[in-house]
């Protein structure tokens, strides 16, 4: 129960409270709404509290149909993490705190954008809310707006909050052996070649593109041609709109002709890594763009897959004779341009974190130096080279001071927070139901 304890500290804390998301609908419709708490002119729904629940077991993993003795705990700690979230907000509303429109906007823009992402389009997003999407705006922005009001209040008491040397060095030899410690890592570098298509689908695709550019231009409604042929799975529903978006969002090639457009303005064609584009820009607001786009990507057939690992076969064979060096690979060949000109450099992962299977397979049997066999991911195929591996072990002070330093900075803040919420709550109307 301690560490859970300490999720939710950090929850209210650190702000991962900030929009939750809600249970599936046919879990929603089961249960029978009533008040669960009661804190002075606030209160907590059993929705409310079982939304909550939800979108933190979600965060940490836990299965609530495989786990539900585990999920009843977890909601057992979400009920007291609301009430403190209410406490909180009540205080806030008191001290007269406030935020600005615009703040809350851009969260709201942010966590849309991620949720869409995570659940694939603003349609699923709307099933999984069982709401239309403005209604699901508008009960996203009330939480966004508390939260951030919350967030203020706990800034201003635990801003300036500071801790000695010899505090964290008290921390430490009081928790050492219970510290996380330093976890096997691996240090990684890649090379991706995309799938591309051969010269007969892009012949095809262009010609297809052509024809909507021509057509649009011509008059014909943007968003209707998008719905219609826009072979984006994420956009093409909603008339290619993209919704706000800002540099480095999306691939330079999109993003060069996106910002550069006027309202209103249509783009020539765009050749991406996805195929062609036609893109109209809707509205500007500070440094962020709402855009639609027609998308017609380049078929990929077999025999292009086969081109592309036997080409990526023969640059491996190029890097271990020494004809280009890997760096010099990626940044001549590779398609990630998130790393291409940092010669594939990915940086550390904890190496039972690394989410693509092959990729976690290449970190535990290469060794430091080695090149992998070429990698087929949904991307494409990598070259992965291990550049360097790194045991786990324990915290030291010498090593790891910053780490300590914010491990005891956070357990002094939730004992304070703690005491100051409990305080709080002595000066407040708080009664509570048997949660079911």
């Amino acid at each position: 129960m301690q560490k859970i304890h300490q999720l939710f500290f950090l929850a209210v804390v650190l702000f991962m409270a900030g929009a939750f998301l809600p249970p599936c609908p046919a879990r929603s419709q089961e249960v029978l709404d009533r008040i669960v708490a009661v804190i002075d002119d606030q209160i907590i729904l059993q929705s409310e509290l079982l939304q909550y629940t939800y979108s933190v077991a979600m965060q940490f993993g836990i299965d609530p149909r495989k786990q539900p003795d585990k999920f009843n705990e977890l909601q057992r700690g979400a009920l007291e993490s609301l009430i403190a979230q209410k406490v909180l907000l009540i205080k806030a509303r008191e001290d007269s705190v406030t935020v600005e429109a615009r703040q809350v906007d851009q969260v709201l823009d942010e966590r849309l954008k991620a949720m869409t992402e995570q659940l694939g389009s603003e349609q699923k997003l709307e099933e999984y809310f069982g709401q239309p999407l403005r209604k699901v705006r508008r009960t996203l922005r009330e939480n966004i707006e508390e939260n951030l009001l919350v967030r203020k209040l706990q800034q201003t008491k635990f801003g300036e909050m500071k801790m000695s040397r010899r505090e964290v060095e008290q921390f430490y030899q009081a928790m050492k052996d219970s510290l996380p410690g330093v976890k096997a890592a691996v240090h990684l570098r890649h090379v991706l070649l995309n799938i591309t298509a051969g010269e007969a689908a892009v012949k095809a695709a262009q010609t297809k593109i052509d024809t909507l550019l021509k057509r649009v231009r011509g008059g014909e409604d943007f968003a209707g041609l998008a719905r219609m042929y826009s072979e984006d799975p994420g956009s093409a529903a909603k008339g290619g709109e993209l919704g706000f978006i800002q540099r480095g969002d999306f691939v330079r090639e999109f993003e060069e002709t996106a910002f550069a457009l006027q309202p209103g303005e249509i783009s020539g064609v765009v050749r991406t890594q996805f195929g062609f584009h036609v893109i109209q820009l809707i509205e500007r607001r500070g440094e962020k763009i709402n855009a639609r786009h027609i998308l017609i990507r380049l078929a990929t057939s077999a025999n292009d897959e086969k081109e592309t690992a036997a080409f990526a076969g023969r640059l491996r064979e190029d890097i271990l004779a020494g004809t280009i060096s890997f760096e010099d690979a990626a940044k001549k060949y590779s398609s990630d341009q998130t790393t291409n000109d940092k010669g594939g450099d990915l940086g550390w992962f904890e190496a039972d974190q690394l989410q693509v299977p092959a990729f976690r397979e290449a970190a535990r049997t290469l060794q430091p130096g080695e090149i992998s066999p070429p990698l087929k991911t949904q991307y494409g195929f990598h070259l992965v080279r291990l550049e360097e591996r790194r045991d786990p072990r324990q915290f030291t002070l010498e090593q790891d001071w910053q780490q300590i330093h914010e491990l005891a900075m956070n357990a002094k803040g939730e004992k304070i927070f703690q005491n100051w919420v409990n305080t709080l709550k002595k000066q407040m109307y708080i009664r509570v139901a048997a949660v079911e």
